[in-house]
C-alpha cells in the first residue's frame, strides 16, 4: 500500500509546487479584461421628416416633443466630450411631414441628416414612396448640393437576380442613382484607435410596406453572413455594426432584427428600424445587442461600449434622450430647416391656396391617436373624421361619376398622427395624412375610386374582423358602413352584423351581386393585392369600374376634378375640416362636437356563449371546417391504419410463441 500510494503523494506535492509557481506569475502579470477600446454611439431612426419639433398627444395629454434643432444640441454636447462619438440612422429618414414634398427636388431630409453629423444611413420603406423616379432624384439632389450627407449602405439588394433576368428601365434608373450617390454593402469608419464597419439591411416586412419598390431583395441573414464574411476577409475591423431596417416584434418568429442576431452572431450591434419600437433596454443574443429609439425623432438613442479581451463588444451604458422644448435648439440648424420651409409653402402649398401655418379650425374635441387606430382594434373618433373627409370632398366634387358614394375606407397605416385640442392648421392636417405620390408626380397619395360587389365588402370586413391584428396597419375605419364583429368566433366568420346607412342615416341591406363605389387612397388599393397574394387568391378583391370591369392598373382608378387634377387625400381632409361650421363667430370653422362621441360604425362584441361563437356561419367558416374535418378523417384513417398493423404484429408473434 506505501508503495502504491508514494507516487501519488510524489505528484500531488509537485500539482501544489506548480500551483504556487502559477499563482505567483498570474498575480505578476494578470491577463487583461479588455482591449481598453471605447466606442460611443447616438442613433437615430423613423424620423419621417420631422425636422422640427411638433405637437402630438402622448399617454393622453398634448405634448410639443422632437425636433433637429434640439437634437443637434445634444450631438454638440456629446461630442464636446467624447469627440470620436460616431452617429447612424436606420432608414425612413423621410415621409411625414411637409417636408417630404421637397423630398424629390431638395432631398432636405438627408441633408438635415448629415447637418446633425449623421455618418451613416440606410433606406427604409418610405425612401420608395415617391416611387423609384422620386428617390433616384432625391439622392441626386443630396449628392449634387454640396452638403454633407451620410453614407448610404445597404447589402441585401439582388442585383445578381436582376440582372440575369434583365433591368428594368426603372431598376436601372435606381442604380445609377445609388451609384452616383455612392451606395455600398458596407462603409468603414474610424473613430478613435476603433475601426467600424458598418452594413445596411432592408427586411422583408419592410419590402411587403412598399408597393411601389421594383428592386429585389435577398434574405436578410444570408446577405449580412455573406457581408460580414467579406467584412473579416478584406478589412482589419474591430466592430461590425448592422444599421437594419427590419425592425423588432414581441413574437420572435416575426422579430426579424432578433433572427439576424441569432443567424449572424459576428455582428456586435444591430441598430435596429421600421417597427418604431423604443427599447428602454437593449436585446441580447449571444454577444450581438439591438437598440431602438422610436419614431419622428422623440428621442435620441446614445450608448457606449467597450471591447473585451475576445474581441467581442459589451454595452457599458445605454439610453434614450427625450427630445424636449427644454432643450435649446441649436441656431444654425433651425435657420436651414426655416429655408427649407420657405420652399414647402412657395413650391408646394402654393398649388392648393394654402400656407403651412394656416389655421383651419378650432378643435375642442379630444381624439384618438394614430396608435390607437393601429393597436386598439375599435371604433376611433379620429378614423371616422378621416373617413368622413373622404366621403364629402368626393360627393361635392363634379368626378365625372354621378353615382353616389356607399363607403369611404381609411386605413389605419395610412394615419400617421392626431390632432390635438385648439388650432388645426394645413401642417396639421398634413402630418396626420401624409404619404406618397400619385401619378402626376405630386406629393400626396390621391384619393381613388373603385366599385366592389357587397359579397366584396363583406370580404373585406371579414379581413378587418379577423386578420389585422397580424397585419394592424391595414385595420380599416369607415364612412358609410356600419358592422359589429366577435373576435371570438371562428377565423373569416368573425363579423356577426353588416349594413349601410343612407342619407338619413337608415339601414340599408348590403347585397352580394350588386355593385357598391367605395373611396379610399391609392396605397389602400395597391395593398389590395398583396392581401390577395398573401391569401393565395381565398379572399379574392377585385377592385372594378362602375360598369363592373376589372381594374388592371389601380391607377386608373385616381380621382381627378373637372379641371384633371388629382384629389389628395390630405387636400380632402383639408377641405372638409375647413368647411366645418363656424359655430362661435369667430371667421373660424369649430370641429363638431359629434365627434367627441362614437358612432357605432365597428363594434366589439366580446362573447363566448356558444350559440353566438357557431350561428350564422358564412362560406369561409364552412371551407375552413369541411378542411379541418377532411384533416380530421385522414389522421383517423392513418391511425386506424396503424393499430391495424401493430395488431397484425402482435398476433403473429403470439403465434410464433
Amino acid at each position: 500500500m506505501k508503495h502504491h500510494c508514494r507516487p501519488v503523494s510524489l505528484v500531488l506535492t509537485a500539482v501544489i509546487l506548480f500551483s504556487g509557481v502559477l499563482s505567483t506569475v498570474v498575480k505578476a502579470a494578470p491577463a487583461p479584461a479588455d482591449t481598453g477600446k471605447e466606442m460611443d454611439l447616438l442613433f437615430l431612426h423613423d424620423t419621417h421628416s420631422h425636422l422640427e419639433s411638433f405637437l402630438t398627444i402622448e399617454n393622453g395629454q398634448a405634448v410639443t416633443t422632437g425636433g433637429f434643432p434640439q437634437i443637434k444640441t445634444l450631438i454638440n454636447e456629446a461630442k464636446a466630450e467624447k469627440p470620436d462619438t460616431l452617429v447612424v440612422d436606420a432608414g425612413d429618414f423621410s415621409m411625414g411631414t411637409l417636408v417630404q414634398t421637397i423630398f424629390a427636388s431638395e432631398a432636405a431630409e438627408l441633408r438635415m441628416l448629415g447637418e446633425l453629423g449623421c455618418e451613416v444611413t440606410t433606406l427604409g420603406n418610405h425612401e420608395f414612396d415617391y416611387r423609384s423616379r422620386g428617390l433616384a432624384e432625391s439622392l441626386q439632389a443630396a449628392a449634387e448640393s454640396g452638403d454633407p450627407v451620410p453614407a448610404l449602405v445597404l447589402c441585401n439588394i439582388d442585383w445578381d437576380t436582376m440582372e440575369a433576368e434583365g433591368l428594368t428601365d426603372e431598376q436601372r434608373l435606381l442604380k445609377d442613382a445609388f451609384d452616383k450617390y455612392g451606395m455600398k454593402d458596407y462603409t468603414v469608419i474610424t473613430r478613435g484607435d476603433v475601426r467600424i464597419a458598418v452594413l445596411g439591411i432592408f427586411g422583408e416586412d419592410s419590402l411587403t410596406c412598399a408597393p411601389t419598390c421594383v428592386l429585389k431583395f435577398k434574405n436578410a441573414s444570408r446577405a449580412a453572413a455573406e457581408t460580414v464574411a467579406s467584412i473579416r476577409a478584406n478589412e482589419n475591423v474591430d466592430m461590425i455594426l448592422c444599421v437594419s431596417h427590419s425592425g423588432t416584434n414581441p413574437d420572435q418568429r416575426k422579430s426579424e432584427d432578433e433572427i439576424l442576431a441569432k443567424n449572424v452572431p459576428e455582428i456586435d450591434l444591430i441598430v435596429s428600424g421600421h417597427t418604431h419600437t423604443a427599447l428602454e433596454e437593449p436585446i441580447c443574443h449571444g454577444n450581438t445587442y439591438i437598440v431602438s429609439c422610436g419614431e419622428y425623432g422623440k428621442n435620441l438613442g446614445t450608448l457606449s461600449m467597450r471591447q473585451q479581451a475576445d474581441g467581442r463588444w459589451e454595452m457599458t451604458s445605454y439610453e434614450l434622450l427625450p427630445i424636449t422644448p427644454a432643450i435649446t435648439p441649436d441656431a444654425l440648424t433651425q435657420a436651414g430647416i426655416d429655408d427649407f420651409m420657405e420652399s414647402v409653402d412657395s413650391e408646394y402649398l402654393s398649388l392648393f391656396g394654402y400656407t403651412r401655418d394656416q389655421v383651419l379650425a378650432r378643435n375642442d374635441v379630444t381624439f384618438s391617436t394614430s396608435d390607437d387606430l393601429y393597436s386598439i382594434h375599435l371604433d376611433h373618433n379620429l378614423g371616422n373624421l378621416l373617413s368622413d373627409a373622404f366621403f364629402y370632398s368626393i360627393t361635392k366634387e363634379d368626378t365625372g361619376d354621378s353615382h353616389p358614394v356607399d363607403v369611404s375606407i381609411v386605413p389605419s397605416g395610412s394615419v400617421r398622427d392626431t390632432f390635438v385640442k385648439g388650432e388645426i392648421t394645413v401642417a396639421d392636417v398634413f402630418n396626420t395624412y401624409s404619404l406618397g405620390i400619385g401619378p402626376d408626380g405630386i406629393p400626396g397619395y390621391p384619393l381613388i375610386s373603385i366599385y366592389l360587389t357587397g359579397a366584396e365588402l363583406k370580404t373585406g370586413v371579414e379581413i378587418d374582423a379577423s386578420l389585422t391584428d397580424i397585419m394592424p396597419s391595414a385595420r380599416m375605419y369607415m364612412s358609410g358602413i356600419h358592422f359589429s364583429f366577435n373576435p371570438h368566433r371562428l377565423i373569416l366568420n368573425k363579423v356577426t352584423d353588416l349594413y349601410l346607412t343612407d342619407e338619413s342615416g337608415s339601414r340599408v341591406e348590403v347585397q352580394d351581386d350588386k355593385l357598391y363605389r367605395v373611396v379610399c387612397d391609392l396605397y389602400s388599393g395597391q395593398m389590395l393585392e398583396t392581401v390577395n397574394s398573401l391569401s393565395m387568391g381565398i379572399l379574392s378583391v377585385q377592385p372594378k369600374f362602375a360598369d363592373g370591369t376589372p381594374i388592371e392598373n389601380i391607377e386608373d382608378a385616381i380621382i381627378t376634378t373637372g379641371q384633371g387634377t388629382e384629389i389628395k387625400a390630405w387636400a380632402a381632409i383639408a377641405d372638409y375640416i375647413d368647411s366645418f361650421e363656424d359655430t362661435d363667430g369667430d371667421g373660424i370653422s369649430d370641429v363638431p362636437a359629434r365627434y367627441g362621441e362614437l358612432h357605432g360604425r365597428k363594434i366589439v362584441e366580446d362573447s363566448r356563449n356558444i350559440i353566438d361563437l357557431v350561428k350564422n356561419p358564412n362560406k369561409y367558416a364552412v371551407i375552413i371546417v369541411t378542411a379541418a374535418a377532411l384533416v380530421l378523417a385522414i389522421l383517423l384513417l392513418i391511425l386506424t391504419r396503424i393499430i391495424k398493423g401493430i395488431r397484425r404484429r402482435l398476433g403473429a408473434s403470439s403465434k410464433c410463441t
